[in-house]
């Protein structure tokens, strides 16, 4: 093949023909790419430089390794095969403009150096191969969600046309060097031209998700720094704008939102397509309508926080932060919902979502016949934590007795807050009253100042996830633990004996605050194990744990989507779909409630119990024919009857 840079065009030397491609192709790239530059510039600062080591290992399992695309297997691995297609070509393709632009250059074109030839010739196969499985699924099988506009239709086939430009034009080299030659300049043109049209494409992902990985957020938290919310554009962080950029309308945000899949108005998929549109809007263009127009209250108001979406992502996008920005925004100016406003006011009042008497917080524990040891004035080994639901609502309250009972049983020495504790803030946090938040905080860190323990103990995921992760600043309080793996530590180590096993099948529901936002999975198991069930794991399990709808402050809110089945219902569906599964056990206050009140909605009753944890490994330790005479009457089994 003949040198492209030397040979000669219409009188024009190859080399001049390449530059000026390329000064088009890379002035029209440019000058989009710095149009996104400086929006982000214009943006709120937000620090995402720390922890290098850390980001750097993120970015080879996330990016380089393609790890979060794996969970689906074909279409992970087609994906993976693209990607470092796409590598190598990137890579082949500045080599041959590098030595086009420079006649002369001492080295070879890039499929002329036999070890990147063989490169190129194989990883163009297996491209291609892959394309194959991904148009397949797009066009003939496509996910819900999955965009087929024809921009990402045109996207494949000028991958295609680059995979196959290079092969064949090393094919025909010898053969034909006129062939070759026209080949090589049709790769180049349709690399230049890709490079082009990429920064105004869906395809943008293609440059910004490496970055998206990159300066994802390492807090255990998904709760943005404090702020007065956002409603234009320069009100969020550059971080939350760079979201829309990477967005690769995959759809696997929508499929896993128990928002949308309940029929709710909240698409977080179209949430991250409207933030790239606020990022193109021209300059003065933003207004103060992007949040209430473009992106609605119902919208805002429906995320349960569950965190799925995010877990989802391949690209690291941060659906919950923006949400809660907006919410910030809605909050600052009243445009609240109704009962979460009056939750916001008992709140305020009492410190409960009640809107109880504090003083009424411990009356839970008057049938144990124990007194409950108050941790302000002895020490313990456990500061019990119980939040509002376990404290107050009867249907909570039978299992946190039994919880009470297995502690007073294994000799674990616990106590409480009494009417000193507060609502940890988790669902007031995410629902955007960052004032009212700091409050409880403040509020709980005094009586919490007050006690002596070694740990803090909690049977409520959300209050389990602020006080391990939110409430360290100002004062850590310790190492905190959720009741599932204490009671996984006391029957492992003997402190509690079962009397009998259960020997039934039961099903396991990964509360999202202790599953996918702390990674709490295994020792719910265990302990079912450790007394006999069989646990039968339900489809959407573990970190694609279904939400059970009550999070994010959506327990105080009614729903919206009328004719639509709420998340608590396809929940227990999916359990009651389960052979020989009777049993959904719950390892959260407020899953309890959810999915008893499913169970009646959806006709199961009779065919689905639903159980705290603590309440089978009570039946299992107690001796059925144990009775306990308390003060107030006669518990059978840990129960009144």
């Amino acid at each position: 093949m003949a040198d492209p840079s030397t040979s000669v065009y219409l009188g024009i030397p190859g080399w001049v023909l390449l530059w000026i491609l390329a000064l088009v192709s890379f002035t029209v790239f440019g000058r989009r790419a710095w149009s996104y530059a400086r929006v982000l510039r214009a943006a709120r600062r937000e620090p995402r430089w720390n922890r290098p080591a850390r980001r750097l290992l993120l970015f080879s399992s996330e990016v380089l390794g393609q790890r979060r695309l794996r969970e689906e297997l074909l279409i992970g691995l087609a994906h993976l095969v693209i990607f470092w297609a796409f590598v190598v070509y990137a890579a082949s393709f500045a080599w041959n403009l590098l030595r086009g632009l420079i006649p002369g250059l001492p080295v070879p074109y890039a499929d002329q150096a036999p070890w990147m030839s063989g490169l190129l010739v194989w990883s163009g196969i297996a491209g291609l191969l892959a394309l194959t499985v991904a148009a397949v699924r797009r066009y003939a099988f496509p996910p819900e969600g999955l965009e087929r506009s024809r921009d990402a239709t045109l996207i494949l086939c000028l991958i295609a046309v680059v995979l196959l430009t290079s092969l064949l034009g090393q094919a025909a080299r010898d053969r034909s060097p006129d062939l070759a030659l026209g080949l090589w300049w049709a790769h180049m043109v349709t690399v230049l031209v890709f490079l082009a049209f990429l920064p105004y494409s869906k395809h943008l992902h293609l440059l910004t998700a490496p970055f998206g990985v990159l300066f994802a957020s390492l807090r255990g938290s998904t709760v943005p720094p404090p702020s007065e919310g956002a409603r234009r554009r320069e009100e969020f962080t550059w971080r939350q704008l760079l979201c829309g950029l990477t967005c690769a309308e995959c759809g696997r945000c929508e499929r896993a939102c128990p928002a949308w899949n309940s029929g709710q108005a909240l698409s977080p998929e179209m949430l991250m397509q409207r933030m790239k549109e606020l990022v193109r809007r021209p300059a003065g263009g933003d207004g103060d309508s992007f949040v209430g127009d473009v992106v609605t209250p119902s919208e805002i108001w429906a995320c349960t926080t569950c965190g799925a979406c995010m877990a989802r992502c391949p690209v690291f996008n941060e659906h919950i932060p923006i949400l809660i920005e907006m919410r910030r925004s809605l909050v600052s100016e009243g445009e609240v919902p109704k009962r979460m406003q009056e939750a916001f006011q008992s709140l305020a009042r009492y410190g409960n979502s009640f809107g109880a008497s504090p003083r009424g917080r411990g009356k839970w524990a008057q049938p144990l016949g124990f007194p409950v040891k108050d941790a302000r004035t002895q020490p313990v080994e456990y500061l019990w934590f119980l939040g509002d639901y376990a404290s107050y609502d009867p249907r909570v309250q039978t299992a946190t007795r039994a919880m009470a009972w297995l502690l007073h049983e294994a000799g674990v020495d616990f106590g409480t807050l009494q009417e000193e504790e507060r609502n940890s803030g988790n669902d007031v946090r995410r629902a955007g009253e960052e004032g009212l938040f700091e409050v409880l905080l403040e509020g709980n860190r005094e009586a919490i100042g007050k006690a002596r323990f070694g740990r803090v103990l909690t049977t409520d995921p959300h209050s389990f996830h602020a006080l391990k992760n939110e409430y360290g600043n100002g004062g850590p309080i310790g190492e905190v633990v959720h009741s599932s793996e204490l009671l996984e530590t006391l029957l492992r180590t003997g402190r509690l004996q079962v009397a009998r096993h259960l020997a039934r099948k039961v099903t396991y529901h990964d509360p999202c605050y202790l599953g996918r936002y702390n990674g709490v999975y295994e020792a719910p198991r265990s302990v079912l194990g450790r007394i006999g069930c069989d646990v039968a794991e339900m489809p959407r399990n573990r970190s694609q744990a279904y939400c059970c709808g009550a999070g994010g402050g959506r327990v105080w809110m009614e729903d919206t989507a009328a004719g639509s089945e709420r998340p608590a219902e396809s929940r227990v569906r999916e359990a009651a779909g389960l052979s020989g599964v009777q049993t959904l056990v719950v390892g959260c206050p407020k899953d309890l409630v959810m999915f008893q009140d499913a169970v009646k909605t959806t006709g199961l009753e009779g065919r689905l119990e639903v159980k705290e944890l603590a309440e089978l490994v009570e039946e299992a330790v107690r001796d059925a024919t144990a009775t306990d005479t308390v003060a107030e009457g006669t518990m059978v089994a840990g129960r009144m009857p």
